[in-house]
């Protein structure tokens, strides 16, 4: 068995063919979306979070509406970039976004990657300290973000409050017990599983690492996967992690399928630079006949190793397009390679 959700881009662009073409367009799909992916069986519902794009940039909303509207679904982010945000406001937004949904979050976070413009996180008000690299920064917020979400009390109340204050320290509210154990690093190193391990985060590996081997990309993810579970159980954590991985699979069982992604077929890694100075591996896209991807799938290393895997969906396609592409994975490639 493995968990199995979507992760979305959350693009929009008012170009012909698009469905969504607004802001607007792309949060209520993303709504709609989770709420038909819950019905069809799906085990969550995740967003990319990205900054000065059209692209979902701000997800306690989106998350929260969610909630609101969902019973089941596992209802995360894949992933938040770190550098960018308040870690104390951070904890406020998650435990009412979590409160909202029924302790149904799953937070993927990171350091970050290139965005948009130089240095954005200068913009909204950050800079690393003295002798730190904004990697360096993003780390350490998440830390910060991961101790404030214990419910510790830390801040000295006021001798003459607005309202009676209970005992102690105070602490950030509104808190959500349990939010803390389902903090997910997005790594893109062997390093940095290992550093989230040790910090008690779940790992989350996208469909690009950093080359450090030369290998192909599954075999390399799935070394990543394994020093990360080693790590783990060095560190004596008292709960099990959870590792997801994200792909693009598509199932070709219409002749709509084949026209949008007959061109994936026979693809393979690419290499590239997603820095200047790191060498980068971008995994393959699948798209095959469904008794064909079940065989490719099956010699996926790193899918395998996982317990959760993301599937990116073509949001802009809209969301009957999205519902048959998930649907199809479900129903014709799930089941043969024992996920359902």
């Amino acid at each position: 068995m493995k968990k199995i959700g979507f992760l979305s881009f959350g693009h929009w662009a008012n170009r012909q063919g698009y469905k969504a073409r607004t802001a607007s367009d792309t949060l209520l799909q993303s709504i709609d979306l989770a709420v038909a992916g819950e019905e069809m069986g799906l085990d969550g519902a995740y967003f990319r979070v990205h900054h000065f794009a059209a692209q979902l940039g701000s997800p306690f909303p989106l998350l929260s509406a969610i909630g609101a509207k969902t019973k089941k679904i596992e209802i995360g982010t894949g992933v938040i970039d770190m550098r960018y945000e308040n870690p104390l406001y951070m904890v406020e937004d998650a435990g009412a976004a979590d409160l909202i949904s029924g302790g149904r979050l799953q937070l993927g976070i990171s350091r970050g990657s290139p965005e948009q413009v130089i240095d954005g996180w200068r913009y909204f008000g950050y800079e690393p300290a003295e002798g730190e690299t904004d990697a360096d920064m993003g780390r350490r917020k998440a830390l910060e973000f991961l101790d404030k979400l214990k419910g510790v009390g830390f801040a000295k109340p006021n001798p003459n409050p607005m309202f009676p204050n209970p005992p102690g320290l105070l602490r950030l509210e509104p808190h959500s017990e349990g939010l803390r154990n389902r903090i997910w690093w997005g790594a893109a190193s062997n390093a940095t599983a290992i550093w989230a391990a040790e910090n008690g985060m779940h790992l989350q590996s996208s469909t690009l690492k950093y080359d450090e081997s030369g290998k192909p990309f599954h075999v390399q993810q799935a070394e990543q996967i394994r020093l990360y579970k080693e790590a783990w159980k060095k560190a004596g954590h008292q709960r099990e992690p959870r590792i997801s991985v994200s792909r693009s699979i598509f199932a070709l069982v219409t002749e709509q399928d084949r026209y949008f992604f007959g061109q994936e077929t026979n693809r393979v890694d690419q290499i590239g630079f997603i820095e200047s100075d790191k060498r980068a591996i971008f995994g393959r896209s699948y798209a095959a006949e469904p008794d064909k991807l079940i065989k490719e799938l099956a010699a996926d290393e790193a899918i395998q190793a996982a317990d959760t895997l993301l599937l990116t969906i073509p949001n802009t396609l809209g969301v009957d397009y999205n519902i048959h592409v998930l649907s199809s994975i479900l129903k014709h490639v799930a089941p043969g390679l024992g996920w359902r």
